[in-house]
């Protein structure tokens, strides 16, 4: 996953200067969150582009993305040019916590993959320090901000370890979201989960609870897994 580029159907991600790379995570959650009725989205902490690429594909929103460091902000800016869908693809280049508190347009859905490693060592490397930490971005000033940034009809959607489940849900449910989506990651049938896909809503729905396991025996991807995202990866029919 060290490749300077990553090849998926419609779009290549160039990746030499961010300090995360294309990975499973981004993955699953570009894949797995809803994209309908959503005309604008707003990806947070986008890295390389990868999710906000996805969404691209997946819909036909216009899609904002925000990212705080300037490397990436190269990467992603090249990769949303040579993407069949540079003209309705938007980068910012910003504290998150900045601008959700200067908003000026509202978003029918925001999404992230964000910093998670709040209790590890922080690296010598600031930029994977950053993009992996709560440093910039905790998990209180993504939900809040993004409440700030939602339409009425709004949703926010992450991916999480499964450790911070409980962490991340209860302060959603302090600042008024309501838990729509939960999908358990099973990296491997018969192990225990090791991330959590997870969509919130401003208004009340009853939660769809599911799970999606990833390998099978002799590490063979199961149809879900390839259901979920065949429309990206180049291996998948």
């Amino acid at each position: 996953m060290g490749n300077s580029w990553f090849q998926f159907k419609q779009f290549r991600i160039e990746q030499e200067k961010s300090a995360l790379k294309v990975g499973t995570d981004g993955v699953l959650l570009g894949a797995w969150c809803s994209v309908q009725g959503a005309t604008r989205i707003l990806d947070v902490g986008t890295g390389t582009g990868l999710i906000a690429l996805m969404l691209a594909q997946r819909s036909e929103a216009e899609i904002s993305a925000i990212e705080i460091s300037e490397d990436a902000c190269k990467d992603a800016l090249n990769n949303f040019q040579k993407s069949p869908w540079a003209d309705r693809m938007k980068l910012i280049q910003a504290d998150f916590n900045h601008f959700s508190n200067d908003r000026s347009e509202y978003y029918d859905l925001v999404i992230s993959n964000p910093p998670y490693f709040k209790r590890s060592l922080i690296s010598a490397n600031l930029a994977a320090s950053m993009a992996r930490h709560d440093i910039s971005l905790s998990f209180i000033q993504l939900i809040t901000g993004s409440k700030r940034l939602l339409t009425e009809k709004g949703r926010l959607a992450v991916i999480l370890p499964v450790e911070m489940l409980d962490d991340f849900r209860e302060t959603a449910r302090f600042a008024g979201f309501y838990l729509c989506r939960k999908t358990m990651v099973i990296p491997k049938i018969g192990k225990a989960p090791k991330r959590v896909l997870l969509e919130f809503s401003v208004s009340a729905v009853y939660p769809v609870v599911d799970e999606l396991v990833i390998l099978l025996e002799q590490d063979k991807y199961s149809d879900n897994y390839i259901e979920l995202t065949k429309e990206f990866y180049l291996n998948f029919d």
